[in-house]
């Protein structure tokens, strides 16, 4: 476990856009100075998103994504255009290559429509400058003229994506509830499901934010969560457990203690926690044969004990005394059609940047198809959804809707 590497959801996403030889992967590998994606002069040669992890000067860390042509033909390139505009719903920043010397195509101006559309910071990198006379109708207020292959307006270019780059928004996990000095218990089961040897992404991101506060964090399992609390010489300023075993950590956690799960705590990171907590009453308005989407931000093997496809749906069935149909959904297949659902619960979201789970936030809300997550779903149904928000109530008064 690395607790010094920034996970991807973390990172700037920044995007390469284009048709077929505007020569994306070109500026691509000459933006990160690395032979990233192949380059070709056979049209089409990106088929798939490209993704690259990296630290980029004087970016800081992102993720770089290539992308297959804008304007690809037949079945098969249909499909990858729609691969491609999947790419925006986690976009940052946006770089559409065009070539210097011609006008933009169709399919340029669309993708710069879907920009603006989607609110898409964006630069436009005149590309093969070096081939003639570039156009007059160059767009320098929102471009940059450069050669990937001369490697001219590459510095450039950088310069413009690190001005584009969001200034921090101020949203934290835990910064504005926890000091230096405070103890935090963090219950982590150890399960099937729990990888060998490491710790999930929710985990690692919490005991980081907790080391950079000063804060102290103890970790145990929730079947040794009692003794944890009567051996500590002070009183721990919160609990946060993993959603699965939030009943019984409730039942051992001191009334004066507050209590919450990393899914709540994501939520109100990178989703919008009130709408989901209003979304969670739809439970006591189910019928047999509702739809309910239960949707993962990642993909990873399921377990014969599985919190998404086996214990939510068996605690939702118990809770409600109904019997709804259940639709999983995990990684980028989020579902673009949700009328048909009742009600959607979302995993935490941690391995989607907070521009994708707002995306999907958004087209719930779009469609009037309510939207909740683990953990406050579970809370709900176990009765202690109002204890697990008050220690957010106490510095946010808009969460007193449940305190």
């Amino acid at each position: 476990m690395d607790l010094n590497a920034v996970p991807s959801a973390n990172r700037t996403h920044i995007a390469f856009f284009g048709v077929r030889n505007a020569g994306k992967s070109s500026v691509m590998n000459a933006v990160t100075n690395q032979n990233i994606a192949i380059v070709s002069e056979v049209k089409g040669t990106t088929t798939d998103p490209v993704y690259k992890a990296m630290e980029l000067l004087p970016l800081g860390p992102v993720t770089i994504i290539d992308t297959p042509g804008i304007d690809d033909r037949g079945t098969l390139g249909r499909l990858r255009v729609e691969k491609t505009k999947q790419v925006l719903h986690k976009t940052d920043i946006a770089v559409l290559v065009v070539n210097a010397v011609d006008p933009l195509t169709t399919a340029d101006r669309d993708m710069l429509e879907l920009f603006k559309a989607q609110r898409i910071p964006y630069v436009i990198a005149y590309n093969k400058s070096d081939l003639g006379t570039p156009i007059k109708t160059i767009d320098l207020q929102h471009g940059v003229l450069i050669s990937a292959k001369n490697n001219d307006g590459i510095f450039e270019l950088k310069e413009r994506l690190a001005h584009l780059i969001r200034c921090d928004n101020g949203k934290t996990l835990l910064k504005d509830i926890v000091a230096a000095g405070d103890t935090v218990i963090l219950v982590i089961p150890i399960d099937k499901a729990a990888p060998k040897g490491r710790l999930i992404l929710p985990q690692q991101q919490t005991i980081r934010e907790l080391l950079d506060i000063g804060a102290t964090a103890v970790m145990t399992q929730d079947s040794q969560l009692s003794k944890v609390i009567a051996g500590l010489r002070k009183k721990p300023k919160m609990v946060i457990t993993d959603s699965q075993a939030f009943a019984n950590v409730a039942r051992q956690t001191p009334d004066d203690v507050s209590l919450t799960s990393f899914s709540i705590l994501f939520s109100r990171y990178k989703g919008n926690l009130l709408a989901q907590m209003q979304a969670v009453k739809l439970l006591d308005e189910l019928q047999d044969d509702d739809k309910i989407l239960i949707s993962e931000g990642c993909t990873h093997h399921r377990q014969c004990d599985d919190i998404g496809t086996v214990k939510l749906p068996h605690w939702i069935k118990k809770y409600s005394g109904k019997t709804p149909q259940f639709i999983f959904s995990s990684g980028t297949q989020f579902p673009q059609d949700l009328t048909s659902y009742k009600l959607i619960i979302h995993c935490g979201g941690c391995m989607l940047n907070e521009k994708e789970m707002q995306y999907r936030l958004k087209c719930a809300g779009q469609q009037n198809i309510s939207m909740t997550n683990y953990g406050t779903a579970i809370a709900y149904m176990n009765g202690i959804l109002k204890r697990s928000v008050q220690i957010f109530a106490d510095v946010d008064k808009k969460y007193n809707i449940f305190c």
